[in-house]
């Protein structure tokens, strides 16, 4: 089963979840954020060649025209494939643990995994971000050596930056998997 729904981020640019059913301990979440803007791609570029053009007409130098092309392209390459994320995903499995996908406009992932024996919690929390309060949605890890304390904080969904109504909504359907899996493994 599957469904959708719109949110907004800290910034109020829309963000869609798509949230999956595998069974009733297995879900996925999918945050889509919007594709990059034809309008500030636009006024980069023009911005970036009117300069070099500017520059190009009080040193004649046609090497100035040629470098910002350059310029600009290899900055576009690089934001696409290093900056600018498609969609973060989250798939949570009772048994097994959770998976964090970061999906890149250029094609390109990164994965993270943590078993579920290593994870405490699953919480949200709070932070300062430019002079607001913004909320996130983090994984807490259990410290190896003291079983009562937090080895480390991991946050999710840290580009797409969603509001405290979309957080919420993942939290509940985590904290559904991880009640139940303490169960599970606190049974005989």
């Amino acid at each position: 089963m599957e469904d959708e729904r719109s949110f907004s981020d800290i910034c109020g640019g829309r963000l869609a979840l798509h949230r999956r059913y595998y069974s009733p301990y297995c879900l996925e979440f999918c945050l889509s954020c919007p594709r990059i803007s034809l309008r500030s791609l636009t006024a980069v570029t023009c911005t970036v060649w009117l300069a070099a053009y500017g520059l190009f007409t009080l040193c004649e130098n046609s090497m100035i025209l040629s470098a910002a092309i350059f310029i600009t392209l290899l900055g576009l390459l690089g934001y696409l494939h290093f900056v600018k994320i498609d969609h973060e995903t989250l798939l949570i499995i009772d048994s097994l643990g959770i998976q964090m996908t970061s999906s890149y406009a250029s094609g390109k992932e990164s994965t993270t995994f943590i078993e579920m024996g290593k994870v405490k919690d699953v919480i949200i929390n709070e932070a300062i971000y430019m002079q607001k309060v913004i909320y996130y949605l983090c994984i807490l890890l259990k410290d190896p050596v003291e079983p009562h304390g937090i080895s480390q904080v991991v946050p999710i969904f840290q580009s797409a930056k969603p509001r405290l109504d979309c957080l919420i909504e993942v939290y509940r359907s985590c904290q559904e998997i991880l009640a139940h899996q303490k169960a599970t493994s606190a049974s005989p």
